[in-house]
């Protein structure tokens, strides 16, 4: 091998290392920064010892400062001539901050690694032609598959107007999530309910049926120790606002947001009523007496900012989703312990069996959580 071409491997690998830091910096964010990307920036210079990390960033809470100007600021005076890593493209538009292509000329950025271009039409390739026009140098693509997943709730709301939606899933050994009558079952153990846990951190928000709510009466918070802060937005289906006024739910509306998207039909005052103890009520249309239209909800949330969405159930929810096609991922819990065919079905109406058997999505893998077991499908 030349060695030209050697030190074309050895950048190549450089690039992927960085790259790879600036993404698991960049996961630091998921559910905290919406309705922005959680992106991660990494400043590197070369000296005579080989590469040195000078600044790291990644996108606050609320989704300001971005990513970009946390790691300048970091840097200082050393980013001068040094490499940004950065998992998205830098926005070139002044929108609540001034565009992050100006900040990064500004500080003498030589060289810019960018995974992936931003889809947001107000950026869309602008950021990079506005860093290049100014001289700095840019490259494209490193990391990008890994970087369209870190940020598939970003591009899928800015290309389809709805968020990322994975499906949360608990069964037990013969594929039962609950009890005959539609009661509750404590079905996984504790490692796989912190991992549930952890999945509500990391997305923006959480939706359940009405039906679950009134068989359960949850909470839906974030309860791993110190990461109550980073409960996700609690959102209700509920057609005909039958939510309890004195759930837990409604009562923890100053613990996190409490969403309800309900119907025109929905009795005025039961709205009012919500209102009143700090409930955000949304109308969307029906597509069916009783029934919201999934597509306008979840177009409905993501207006309001939602790029990443756990669907955590009841059955005929999570039927209903996989149904319209509306299903990105799914997270698939299973228990070692049976329930018995009096239990109810994890899906209504459809055999849990439909995951592994349809075309639309494909396995990745199965991970061991103490005595359960976590099987994860995506878009096939």
């Amino acid at each position: 091998m030349s060695a030209a071409a050697q030190a074309m491997l050895s950048d190549f690998a450089e690039d992927a290392r960085f790259m790879s830091s600036a993404l698991a910096l960049g996961r630091r964010g998921l559910g905290n920064v919406w309705p922005n990307p959680a992106v991660g920036a990494i400043i590197v210079r070369h000296g005579p010892s080989g590469p040195l990390v000078v600044g790291r960033g990644w996108t606050q809470s609320g989704g300001r400062p971005h990513a970009e100007p946390e790691a300048l600021a970091r840097a200082g005076a050393l980013a001068r001539g040094a490499t940004l890593y950065v998992t998205l493209e830098p926005c070139s538009h002044h929108g609540k901050s001034p565009p992050c292509a100006d900040a990064i000329v500004a500080a003498g950025i030589s060289t810019v690694v960018s995974a992936l271009e931003d889809p947001n039409p107000e950026v869309a390739g602008r950021g990079h032609a506005r860093l290049e026009a100014a001289g700095v140098a840019v490259r494209t693509g490193t990391g990008a598959a890994e970087a369209a997943q870190a940020h598939a709730g970003h591009i899928r709301r800015m290309r389809e107007q709805r968020p990322e939606v994975t499906l949360k899933l608990a069964i037990s050994a013969d594929g039962k999530a609950g009890l005959a009558g539609r009661r509750p079952a404590a079905i996984t153990g504790e490692r796989a309910r912190d991992r549930v846990h952890l999945l509500r951190a990391m997305n923006d928000a959480i939706v359940v049926g009405i039906g679950t709510v009134l068989a359960d009466d949850p909470l839906l918070t974030c309860r791993l120790p110190g990461m109550a802060a980073r409960s996700p937005v609690r959102v209700v289906f509920d057609a005909s606002l039958r939510l309890p006024l004195g759930g837990r739910l409604v009562a923890s509306t100053k613990e996190a947001p409490l969403w309800v998207l309900t119907a025109a039909s929905a009795p005025p005052g039961r709205e009012d009523a919500l209102r009143a103890r700090g409930v955000e009520v949304m109308q969307v249309e029906i597509s069916a007496p009783g029934r919201l239209d999934l597509g306008a909800a979840l177009r409905l949330l993501a207006a309001g900012g939602i790029t990443r969405l756990l669907v955590e159930g009841g059955p005929i929810l999570a039927a209903a989703m996989i149904a319209s096609d509306l299903v990105d991922e799914v997270a698939l819990f299973q228990a070692s312990a049976s329930i018995g065919p009096e239990g109810i079905d994890a899906l209504e109406g459809m055999p849990i069996s439909v995951l592994a058997r349809s075309q639309r999505f494909k396995s990745i893998g199965v991970e061991c959580l103490g005595p359960d077991r976590l099987e994860k499908f995506v878009r096939a």
